[in-house]
């Protein structure tokens, strides 16, 4: 099973540029939840699986030529680890952030729990300094 969890945890960072999240049904709980540490508005989160959903689709519509690289992953048990790479173009607002035009990447881990075949949980560390000086809002 932990191979599996493995690609649904790849599949599942992937929705961010591909913008199909109605296939995270498949294989999210209906009781999802997602800590972003921090989130891009400025603080930290936890949201639930539709909270999760709007902050997808609202990236889909501030970004665009969203590419995923994964880097690792470790698999344990119910758990997934996740290191991976983002890279997008700033295309239309997003979280008050006007367009700027600029292509921007970062990295991050997401940590995500499993049960029973679901995904049930995630805790989510990415670089938001790294992906604000790309968008050359901090230097």
């Amino acid at each position: 099973m932990p191979s599996d969890n493995k690609t649904t945890s790849k599949h599942f960072l992937e929705l961010w540029g591909d913008n199909a999240i109605h296939l995270a049904t498949d294989y999210l709980s209906d009781d999802y939840i997602n800590h972003q540490m921090p989130d891009a508005s400025g603080g930290t989160s936890t949201l639930s699986l539709d909270e999760w959903k709007n902050l997808v689709s609202s990236f889909h519509d501030g970004f665009t030529e969203v590419k995923l690289e994964m880097l690792l992953q470790v698999a344990e048990g119910d758990y997934v680890c996740n290191r991976w790479k983002m890279t997008a173009k700033h295309t239309g607002s997003f979280v008050d952030l006007a367009p700027t035009g600029k292509t921007t990447t970062w990295t991050g881990v997401q940590i995500d729990r499993y049960k029973g075949g679901k995904l049930v949980e995630s805790w989510v560390d990415w670089n938001k300094y790294g992906w604000l000086e790309g968008l050359g809002l901090v230097g």
